[in-house]
């Protein structure tokens, strides 16, 4: 090999080890196998991985640090659907009555996603205090309340539910889904 060939080489390994030591501390000694575990038991594995693994705190978390992370993510889920819903509230360009009808309903959906993000925020504390029934009731209260927000377009046959909140509504359904699946490991 040529003295170039060499120099880069050398070069690139100094950089690769460089890199390898400014790794978070997370990656070095975290416990991903318990991560990987722990996900195969909910409903959503996908979801439930790439969640957790967003989060620099999960690799050195037990199980119940675990199902924190995915309650904060939930609650964060809400209050940004929450401001998303808000920020629909602001006044049309045009005013007729089914104008008026949509406000008021967005009112309530947003009303509903803050009441799913205190559900959550209570099901911290449960966890905290290891009462691991309460938290699934709280966490299965705030995967329902987005139902009522859908329920209050239904009941207005000339209001469409918006396609954004759809996602929304579904996304945070399964991270609902995915905390009961870590509650429920909490629980044996």
């Amino acid at each position: 090999m040529d003295t170039f060939h060499s120099f880069v080489l050398v070069l690139v390994l100094a950089i690769s080890f460089t890199n390898f030591f400014q790794q978070p501390f997370a990656y070095v000694n975290g416990d991903t196998d318990l991560i990987q575990r722990t996900c195969k038991t909910t409903k959503y594995y996908d979801l439930c991985l790439s969640s957790l693994k967003s989060d620099s705190t999960s690799p050195v978390a037990d199980t119940k640090g675990l199902a924190v992370i995915m309650v904060k993510i939930g609650m964060a889920n809400a209050t940004s659907t929450n401001s998303y819903l808000t920020s629909q509230l602001l006044p049309p360009k045009t005013t007729n009555s089914n104008d008026a009808l949509k406000k008021r309903v967005l009112k309530e959906c947003a009303e509903k996603y803050s009441y799913a993000g205190d559900a959550l925020k209570s099901t911290l504390q449960n966890l905290k205090d290891e009462l691991y029934d309460y938290a699934n009731m709280n966490v299965m209260a705030a995967a329902d309340y987005p139902n009522v927000c859908r329920n209050a377009f239904k009941r207005h046959p000339n209001l469409v539910y918006p396609k954004q909140l759809a996602l929304r509504e579904n996304s945070f359904k399964h991270i609902c889904d995915v905390v009961l699946g870590i509650i429920d490991v909490l629980g044996w």
